[in-house]
C-alpha cells in the first residue's frame, strides 16, 4: 500500500495574560470531546479535507519544540495517525494522554518550556498526493487571513484545558515559521532565526552569521559554532551574554549550539571552521 504524504498544521491556542496555567495535555476522554468541533472546523475552512486522515494532538506545545529540525512532533503524529486501524481516509483521530502520558515520546510537551503565552496543538493530514496538494494549497492560501477557529470550538477548549483564551486560530506550518520569524524580529534576534531557519528548510546547507552587535556564528551538519570574543574586545561582556542567549534559544530549537572562544588577535572565522568539521 503507497504511503500517504502529509502536510502539517497547527492550532493556535493565545493565552490570557491574567488567566491561569490551565492544562497541558488532555486526558484521552476531554481529546475525545473536542473531536465534533475540531472537525467541523476543519472542514468549514479546508474544502477537500474530508477525505484525508487527520491526527490531532491534544497537547499544547510551545513553538519552538514544533519548529526543529526534521519536524519530529508533526512527524511522530503522521506516523501513529498512519497506524492507526481502520480504513484510510476520511479518518479524524485525536490523541489524548493517560494520566498526563502522551502516546508517544515525541508527543510529550517539555514542562519547562510550559510557560509560554502561546500554545499549539499540531495536526497533520494524510492521504494520497494530489488530494493533499489541494488541501495544502487552501491552507496557504486561507488559514492565514481566514483561520479564526469558531466561537464554539475556541470555548471548549478554553474549557477543556482550563484556559482563559484570547483567540484561537489554525495555521499552517508556514504560517508559524513566518510568525516566530516575526517575533524573533522584534525581539532583536532575527540573526538567530536565520540559524534556525537553515536548520529547517536547508539542513545540509551552510549559514553564517555575521551582524553588527551579534556574535559570529555558523550553522553547519545540524549544529552550529558560536564565537566568544577576547577579553580585549570592547563589545566582549556584551557579545558572550548574546552568545549564551543565542545558545539557549537553539537549544530550545532542538539545534547544538557550542561556544569557542577566540584568542587574542585571533581570527574568529577560523577558529570556527574546524570546530564544525
Amino acid at each position: 500500500m503507497t504511503q500517504p504524504i502529509h502536510s502539517f498544521g497547527v492550532l493556535a491556542l493565545e493565552l490570557s495574560v491574567d488567566g491561569d496555567a490551565g492544562r497541558v495535555v488532555l486526558e484521552r476522554d476531554a481529546a475525545q470531546a473536542l473531536s465534533a468541533a475540531l472537525g467541523d472546523d476543519l472542514r468549514r475552512l479546508l474544502p477537500g479535507v474530508e477525505a484525508l486522515d487527520a491526527g490531532i494532538a491534544a497537547a499544547g506545545f510551545d513553538p519552538a519544540e514544533l519548529l526543529r529540525p526534521g519536524w519530529p512532533v508533526h512527524a511522530a503524529l503522521g506516523e501513529l495517525t498512519t497506524a492507526a486501524p481502520g480504513r484510510r481516509g476520511g479518518r479524524l483521530i485525536v490523541f489524548g494522554g493517560h494520566e498526563g502520558r502522551m502516546a508517544a515520546p515525541a508527543l510529550q510537551p517539555d514542562p519547562a518550556l510550559a510557560g509560554a503565552a502561546l500554545r499549539l496543538l499540531p495536526f497533520s493530514l494524510g492521504g494520497e498526493a494530489a488530494a493533499i496538494a489541494a488541501v495544502s494549497r487552501h491552507m496557504e492560501e486561507r488559514l492565514l487571513d481566514q483561520g479564526m477557529a469558531s466561537a464554539e470550538l475556541a470555548l471548549q477548549c478554553q474549557d477543556a484545558f482550563g484556559l482563559r483564551l484570547e483567540h484561537a486560530r489554525w495555521m499552517s506550518l508556514h504560517d508559524l515559521c513566518a510568525m516566530t520569524a516575526m517575533q524573533y524580529q522584534h525581539a532583536g534576534m532575527e540573526g538567530c532565526w536565520r540559524l534556525i531557519e537553515a536548520a529547517l528548510l536547508a539542513p545540509d546547507g551552510e549559514e553564517w552569521l555575521r551582524e553588527a552587535g551579534e556574535p559570529l556564528a555558523l550553522y553547519r551538519q545540524g549544529q552550529v559554532g558560536i564565537a566568544e570574543p577576547p577579553d580585549d574586545d570592547a563589545d566582549a561582556e556584551e557579545l558572550r551574554w548574546r552568545a549564551r542567549r543565542m545558545q539557549a534559544v537553539l537549544a530550545a530549537h532542538g539545534i547544538r549550539a557550542t561556544r569557542h572562544a577566540v584568542a587574542a588577535g585571533g581570527d574568529a572565522e577560523a577558529t570556527l571552521r574546524p570546530s564544525l568539521q
